[in-house]
């Protein structure tokens, strides 16, 4: 499972600009764009360590009133679905369900470049195995040329699973053509350092909060209620913030729970910041 963590190196795209630094005990200027009423955040966890090397992170998950407004949980058992039903990851998986919390089958497309037929395949295993309720498509490609190639796929998954809740892992600003074609966008994937400082893509506007994702690593405790803002600013309901980085290359920063995972929790759980 450690290799589909992994963060992608964050990248820029589909119009979205960073805005410059300012200086030193400067606060980063506000973007455009006014937070929509009634949005509620909530977490999008983008890829756990396998149960058996986390299990208390697993059991938090769906610890009574302990985590949250979950909106999905993303089940990544080996690099995909493994070659057979994992008794540890069908035991995790039905506490989410009966918990009523979505889990997505991770599904890699390595930006384009998976064989069709293996992606469905792994599609069909984790709905047959692990009964997922959708599938989070992660690598995905973001630009133009890639449209036709996403909507095939998807128009796959939405087969094999009616009803699937699909979410598409570009990791940065796509193309707006692809807002059509699934149910959520990760538009953001990568280290505080460049979000705190990021801007959303102007066609954004158009569609509401509950469509997008920002999955951010190396927040500090002391700028949870920044990160938050920058959320709510730029129009992104789920959210996975984690004091975890990227420099361990054992660990992914998406493995371990945040640790600061009850703080996080009573803040967007008690609509802190929104």
């Amino acid at each position: 499972m450690a290799r589909g963590a992994r963060a992608p190196p964050p990248r820029r795209g589909g119009g979205a600009r960073p805005r410059p630094r300012p200086g030193a005990g400067e606060t980063p200027p506000a973007p455009a764009r006014a937070p929509a009423a009634g949005a509620r955040t909530g977490f999008g966890v983008p890829g756990l360590a396998h149960p058996l090397l986390a299990p208390d992170e697993w059991n938090a998950l769906t610890r009574p009133g302990g985590a949250g407004p979950l909106h999905w949980v993303v089940l990544d058992v080996a690099d995909g679905p493994g070659v057979q039903p994992d008794p540890s990851c069908l035991e995790a998986a039905g506490r989410l369900r009966n918990a009523g919390v979505r889990v997505l089958g991770r599904l890699d497309s390595a930006y384009g470049l998976r064989d069709f037929g293996e992606l469905v395949s792994d599609a069909h295993r984790f709905t047959d195995w692990y009964r997922t309720d959708g599938f989070f498509l992660d690598r995905c490609p973001a630009d133009r040329a890639a449209l036709p190639a996403v909507r095939r796929a998807v128009h796959a998954l939405r087969t094999i699973h009616d009803g699937a809740h699909i979410v598409l892992g570009h990791g940065t600003h796509p193309h707006p053509g692809h807002a059509d074609i699934a149910d959520q966008l990760v538009t953001f994937s990568g280290p505080w350092s460049d979000y705190r400082w990021s801007q959303a893509a102007e066609w954004t506007v158009d569609h509401p909060p509950e469509r997008f994702c920002h999955f951010v690593h190396g927040v500090p405790r002391p700028h949870l209620e920044e990160a938050l803002r920058v959320a709510r600013w730029q129009g992104a309901a789920t959210v996975w913030f984690t004091d975890r980085t990227d420099r361990d290359s054992r660990v992914g920063p998406w493995e371990p729970l945040p640790g600061y995972w009850d703080e996080v929790v009573s803040r967007v759980g008690t609509g802190v910041s929104e």
